[in-house]
């Protein structure tokens, strides 16, 4: 073989390309981590959502038990007062706060009645809501166990998925 002949066959062994870093990662996988943080922090706030419905209900049903072993002579209007206050807060976790939070008297019986009372807070026993907290002396004329149950159900309406 000629010296020309050697120079033109000696080839270069076949070299494999470099394997891709792994820094930075490609575009798919930044977008996979991004939506995988935003389905993250959404499970996350209906988790959150989810427990304080569950504590406020258990709050609720919890004040309703203890009104209810009272006799009706003895539930003072401090009681209501609560009852009416925790009934809101569950309502401001469940509703827009432009629709609850200016709600007083008849209007705020209203919305318990659209929202799940069918109708026996303004025309039931869930009327004392309204007028009860106000009142000076003890409410005499309640039926606790009429306002637990009615109470208790408006509660399970609206803290059921």
């Amino acid at each position: 073989m000629s010296p020309a002949t050697q120079a033109a066959l000696q080839l270069r062994d076949i070299h494999m390309p470099q394997e891709p870093p792994l820094w930075p990662p490609a575009l798919g996988w930044w977008l996979m981590a991004a939506l995988l943080m935003v389905l993250l922090v959404w499970t996350v706030w209906v988790a959150v959502r989810h427990h304080r419905l569950y504590r406020q209900r258990q709050r609720i049903l919890a004040m309703l038990g203890d009104l209810e072993q009272e006799s009706g002579d003895k539930v003072t209007p401090q009681r209501i007062a609560q009852i009416s206050i925790l009934l809101r807060r569950l309502a401001l976790m469940r509703y827009p706060r432009r629709q609850v939070a200016a709600l007083t008297g008849t209007d705020w019986l209203g919305f318990l009645d659209e929202s799940g009372g069918d109708g026996n807070f303004c025309k039931g026993p869930g009327q004392v809501l309204a007028s009860g907290p106000y009142q000076s002396a003890l409410i005499t004329d309640l039926d606790t166990r009429a306002l637990g149950a009615l109470v208790r159900n408006w509660v399970k309406k609206n803290t059921e998925r």
